[in-house]
């Protein structure tokens, strides 16, 4: 991997991957990392506390915050986003506002500013995705997109690549997209950020959901007798994989940051109770009605090729550092979730 970029933006920094990454490029050697994120869904207490990390709360549409961006930046990651496909069903003008437009002014005020070496683009591996429960095959890059997706959320992440795609064609503006698969690992807390209208505020992904409940003795929750399956990547292995990007990714193209490796729901939620040892049984629920890729997993070939990046953690090891994790921070946890306890009982039906 090429010397550390000297001056790092990273857009939605204080979240689950954005925090994550900042611990990495300090670990690394960066000098100076400017943290934007209006901490919709994230903490502030996810930021390290270390003096070359400057944090400033906003969004990126905020015309005040882009005009005031340094000029000596050297590398941009840009993981803001309205998290994720359920908020956005709820809510699509907040996707719209918070995963493209904010896209869409940050790449025109980046093109603005000389001697970038990357920007990376957080990307999502289910924009590609065939749609399917008849049996995945892994989802290479080049994959033909469709023009029906199932949410919001997928239709912003496409138009953002293809936002970049324009930026870098005409302005030259060294964009880098990174597809993620199914992140999880230390450092997602359930219910952080503001209320987004929907329950799955609190319960944000299967991982951190079925650890949660696993380690309080509930009933894992899964749809459609947990045939779905998921490409599940460690967070330590998807930040590698975004600094690589940054350092090896040829600008203009897309790479899938993935294990490579199907597991189904099913077989997560019974390794989940395992690991976490938890007797209860598993409860069956209908299928998501907006879920049509039901069955998806990524091709790591492309990114082990081209960027040297490959995934290394496995999932039993992964969700063994994760279920500590969250046994150590179920007090935090706890805490952000009952923030939102109004609103979800004001959800509930009232009784006749």
């Amino acid at each position: 991997m090429s010397s550390p970029p000297e001056h790092v933006l990273v857009v939605g920094g204080a979240g689950f991957v954005g925090s994550n990454l900042v611990r990495a490029l300090l670990a690394r050697g960066c000098r100076r990392i400017l943290v934007i994120d209006n901490l919709l869904s994230a903490e502030r207490e996810n930021l390290p506390g270390d003096p070359a990390v400057d944090f400033v709360e906003g969004s990126i549409t905020d015309d005040r915050i882009l005009d005031t961006l340094p000029g000596d930046l050297d590398a941009v990651y840009h993981l803001a986003t309205y998290h994720g496909n359920q908020s956005s069903l709820a809510d699509p003008l907040a996707d719209h506002e918070h995963n493209l437009l904010s896209t869409v002014k940050l790449f025109e005020r980046l093109r603005h500013i000389g001697g970038l070496r990357r920007v990376v683009y957080a990307s999502a591996g289910c924009t590609v995705a065939e749609k399917t429960f008849d049996g995945a095959e892994a989802t290479s890059e080049d994959a033909p997109v469709s023009l029906w997706h199932d949410t919001p959320y997928q239709i912003s992440k496409i138009a953002g690549e293809l936002y970049g795609n324009f930026y870098f064609s005409r302005h030259g503006l060294p964009v880098v997209k990174a597809r993620f698969q199914n992140v999880y690992g230390p450092g997602e807390l359930l219910g952080a950020g503001r209320w987004r209208g929907t329950v799955h505020t609190i319960w944000r992904n299967v991982t951190p959901t079925f650890v949660y409940k696993a380690l309080t003795g509930q009933a894992l929750q899964i749809d459609n007798g947990g045939v779905a399956t998921r490409d599940f990547i460690y967070v330590d292995d998807i930040v590698r994989g975004l600094m690589a990007c940054e350092a090896n990714g040829e600008p203009g193209e897309v790479y899938n940051l993935a294990s490579g490796v199907e597991t189904s729901i099913r077989d997560l939620a019974e390794l989940v109770n395992e690991l976490a040892r938890n007797a209860t049984p598993v409860e069956i629920a209908p299928p998501r009605d907006w879920d049509r890729s039901g069955q998806r997993y990524g091709s790591p070939a492309k990114a082990s090729a081209q960027l040297g990046f490959e995934a290394e953690v496995s999932l039993r090891d992964g969700l063994e550092r994760t279920i500590e994790w969250t046994r150590a921070n179920l007090e935090l946890i706890e805490r952000c979730m009952e923030r939102h306890a109004e609103h979800v009982a004001a959800l509930q039906p009232t009784a006749a």
